[in-house]
């Protein structure tokens, strides 16, 4: 791995071709925040990103004065509090609430789209497989055809046939896909970002899955190019976009962009009701879960861990908004169906970050088998997991 990086800069472990690393790389630009880029191999991930994070995975980043970091959101959160300039967290706690709900659902909601058309479909999985084999996976000692054959079977076992994608539900996916590219081409063709005239956490939240997957993998950009076109233009806008440039505002502090409440819908339709559900599995110490949205089912999904901490974090943000912001939030929550899925049995603990909240991390000495393990297996999707009885 590269360590030659200027003094005072940033290290950002990322892929080319990763969902989070673009969102972070956007972030890191539009603030001009000093960095470097670094695309590690996958054994670079075992000896060196594995034991300082305790997980194989990019987005990383290492501080100038040696410190680790991961989770794009709380990375987010961390850099916003030491480059408070061209902040993308609006300071109206309306505004900033609906920004955090909206990146949460374009973070975890739209994975399953995008792995699935990135690894359902022919075109696209020999594309990335050969990719991966020939850049992040060279250094392993087998062919590059058989890496990329054993890659393209693995990722489709574990993030489409395992994610709950089948026959019966595939529309379903798709349609989450290119719903959410008809809203946001909506809001898109009447101003430069989603909150208006400068980026926000809303916008690094959407680019995560619209550049490195739905634009440039081969099926869903063909898609978008023909289908949201402003879509398309707001995405080279927000990676070029450099927060000591002038931009103009923001939507008026207590309020939301019109095109705001299509979204919000799909939430309280989608997301909303689906986190509830992983939550209550969570509780009951289950594994797997099944659930329907807008009358689609969704069978043995896994029971993800950090996503009900997601709801946890979300709802805790929502208790402590000041009185007369939680009354507005709530109303549009109502308005928009979203109130009750989110507060349904109210807080559910998820037992995740209790000791030392992210982004940072703590080094740890690991063993040669834990090692091994890591280096062979990699750090599976849905991890954090508990040890369930």
């Amino acid at each position: 791995m590269d360590d030659r990086v200027p003094a005072g800069h940033y290290t950002h472990y990322m892929l080319w071709c990763s969902y989070y690393s673009g969102k972070m790389q956007a972030y890191l630009g539009y603030k001009e925040i000093p960095h470097t880029n670094v695309e590690p191999k996958w054994r670079d991930l075992a000896s060196t990103i594995y034991p300082k994070t305790g997980i194989m995975k990019v987005p990383t980043i290492r501080t100038p004065d040696g410190q680790w970091m991961v989770d794009s959101t709380p990375m987010i959160d961390w850099f916003e509090q030491r480059f408070p300039a061209g902040a993308v967290v609006p300071e109206d706690a309306y505004q900033a609430f609906f920004c955090r709900l909206l990146e949460d659902y374009a973070d975890e909601w739209l994975w399953r789209p995008a792995l699935y058309y990135r690894w359902a479909f022919r075109e696209d999985a020999l594309t990335l497989s050969h990719r991966f084999a020939q850049t992040f996976l060279q250094d392993w000692i087998m062919p590059a055809w058989v890496m990329a054959a054993f890659g393209r079977r693995r990722q489709y076992r574990i993030y489409v046939a395992g994610d709950g994608v089948t026959a019966a539900n595939r529309e379903h996916v798709e349609q989450t896909y290119i719903g959410t590219l008809d809203r946001l081409e909506a809001i898109l063709s009447r101003q430069a970002f989603l909150l208006g005239d400068k980026p926000s956490l809303v916008d690094f939240g959407f680019f995560a899955s619209m550049f490195r997957h739905f634009s440039q993998d081969p099926t869903p950009s063909r898609i978008m190019h023909m289908r949201a076109p402003n879509v398309y233009a707001w995405l080279g806008r927000l990676w070029s976009a450099r927060a000591s440039r002038v931009y103009g505002q923001w939507a008026p502090p207590g309020t939301l962009p019109p095109g705001w409440t299509a979204l919000l819908q799909e939430i309280g339709q989608t997301y909303l009701p689906y986190l509830h559900a992983n939550a209550v599995a969570w509780k009951e110490k289950r594994r797997r879960l099944d659930v329907e949205v807008q009358s689609v089912a969704y069978r043995n999904l896994p029971v993800v861990q950090y996503r009900v901490w997601c709801r946890q974090e979300l709802q805790r943000r929502h208790g402590e908004l000041p009185a007369s912001a939680r009354e507005q939030v709530d109303a549009t929550l109502r308005e928009t169906g979203c109130l009750e899925p989110f507060l349904r049995d109210g807080v559910i603990e998820s037992g995740l970050h209790t000791q030392a909240p992210p982004p940072l991390c703590q080094p740890r000495a690991m063993g040669a088998a834990e090692r091994f393990a890591g280096y062979v297996t990699g750090t599976h999707w849905h991890t954090p997991r508990a040890f369930l009885r």
